[in-house]
């Protein structure tokens, strides 16, 4: 009897604590919201937002961290934020996120230049979790380099550096400018897209020794196209390229047995007969690697590209408005179901719905006002 009455009232007190106070059942806790981080343009702070995962809102927190930022990471596992800055020597930050507020406290800085080798605006950061390792493009610098990650998320000097080489005909190609590093599936080689020297380079890159050194030729673009971004498919043999000057995109074959890169297929991301200023500013590829993403600024224009399956070639299917003006920068969400674009000159960083099986992207008409924006990350809280 004993056992049984006990057995009744733990079932009991079950039941009454999934009743809520109005007497109806608990329903499914909601996501906690991301904290999403926003690099301004020659500013002094990185701005603070939460976006809710489910309904697409974005609610402005204001600056949480001082820094110039020109890009972030998050650590993959740590409540740490890695910041780009435009410093003398391509200074990156270290920031420690409070989960709870979205503020950014400074814990150190290190100089991706190196000693003697100068070199401001730090374009783009990547980690590479394998081998611990910050991944820097220093656009000012004219290279790229390995900075390793200790355990605690520490930064240390760069371990290895790869000196970019060229210039181009367009009057800001003066010299090298790296906009752009990333490895390749296999983690052997280091794609470098150049803006300054029309060229992708290739790098092999040594997880183990966090070693950058000399690769195979470098892949040329047409002179003047101002390579900005590049992103592999998950077929680990076809990679985007998107060149800023020339506004184009273009399909490359990759070889991973001896990192060559091959010209297959060239689109313009502008309209045609358009007489705008070319420019074009960020390339996302879709998790299930059946769209890929492009943004226009000459054109404030955000375009959609179809993957053929068979070929892995690009389709345009859709051409839309950014929701403001100069489109710096975008990024698709986590889940796939959402980007967010950064509007540099207009002030906004808006708000698209992505829908899944098309590919497509509505304008949610959610924004908010953060001063000239030029890169989103989030952080998952």
């Amino acid at each position: 009897m004993e056992s049984n009455f006990s057995r009744r009232t733990v079932l009991g007190a079950l039941t009454a604590s999934a009743v809520g106070l109005g007497g109806a059942r608990t329903a499914k806790a909601a996501p906690r919201p991301d904290l999403v981080c926003i690099g301004t343009w020659k500013g002094q702070f990185v701005h603070g937002a939460w976006f809710d995962p489910v309904r697409g809102d974005l609610t402005p927190i204001g600056p949480v961290g001082e820094a110039n930022a020109d890009w972030s990471v998050p650590h993959p596992t740590l409540p740490l934020l890695y910041v780009a800055t435009l410093e003398e020597d391509g200074v990156v930050g270290t920031f420690r996120i409070d989960r709870a507020s979205g503020a950014l406290t400074k814990l150190s800085e290190v100089a991706t230049g190196g000693a003697g080798l100068g070199g401001g605006g730090v374009s783009y950061l990547g980690v590479d979790r394998p081998s611990n390792t910050l991944l820097v493009a220093n656009f000012e610098g004219g290279f790229a380099a390995a900075l390793p990650i200790s355990r605690t998320g520490e930064l240390g000097r760069p371990v290895s550096i790869a000196q970019d080489t060229g210039s181009g005909p367009n009057p800001r190609q003066g010299r090298p400018h790296p906009h752009h590093v990333v490895l390749d599936p296999t983690g052997r080689f280091a794609l470098v897209a150049d803006f300054g020297a029309d060229r992708v380079f290739v790098r092999r890159f040594d997880r183990a020794t966090r070693t950058l050194s000399a690769g195979p030729q470098p892949y040329a673009t047409e002179p003047g196209s101002g390579p900005r971004r590049v992103v592999f498919h998950l077929d680990g043999r076809n990679v985007y390229l998107l060149n800023e000057l020339t506004a184009d995109v273009q399909t490359l074959g990759w070889d991973p047995r001896d990192g060559t890169l091959t010209r297959r297929q060239t689109l313009s991301t502008g309209t045609p007969g358009s007489s705008v200023t070319k420019s074009a500013s960020d390339l996302a590829m879709s998790r299930d690697g059946r769209f890929v993403y492009t943004g226009n600024r000459g054109e404030n224009s955000l375009v959609v590209h179809a993957v053929d399956p068979r070929t892995k070639l690009l389709e345009p299917i859709q051409r839309v408005p950014c929701g403001g003006v100069t489109p710096w920068s975008f990024t698709v969400h986590p889940t796939g179901r959402w980007l967010l674009v950064a509007n540099e000159a207009s002030g906004t960083v808006n708000v698209f719905a992505v829908n899944q099986r098309s590919g497509t992207l509505t304008d949610t008409g959610k924004l908010i006002s953060i001063p000239n924006p030029d890169s989103i990350t989030y952080c998952r809280s």
